[in-house]
């Protein structure tokens, strides 16, 4: 057990393969539709959690991180969306990467 801690704080960082394969059009959009969504409604529950904390806060970071997660989800969907040929396939990699704070 005692090796097994060692390794991990030894790790600097560690890869999570979340989206990996051919998808169709419609398998594509949906799984990027979704990520991006799930993205926008943690950053908007932060910024209820802390509007409810104070009623005056500004929450200009994550209104802009939130617009930003929006834009991009629509840039996404208009991509695919021009690929309009039937069959049509695409290749998703999403990796994230987790690497600890030195703060």
């Amino acid at each position: 057990m005692k090796i097994q801690n060692q390794a991990i704080a030894e790790q600097v960082s560690q890869k999570v393969e979340l989206v990996k394969g051919k998808f169709t059009r419609a398998e594509a959009s949906h799984i990027i539709t979704a990520l991006i969504d799930q993205k926008v409604n943690f950053h908007k529950i932060q910024r209820l959690q802390i509007w409810e904390g104070d009623h005056k806060c500004v929450t200009g970071g994550l209104n802009d991180r939130i617009t930003e997660l929006e834009e991009q989800k629509n840039l996404a969907k208009d991509f695919i969306s021009e690929f309009n040929e039937q069959g049509r396939c695409f290749k998703i990699k999403g990796t994230l990467e987790i690497i600890p704070c030195e703060d």
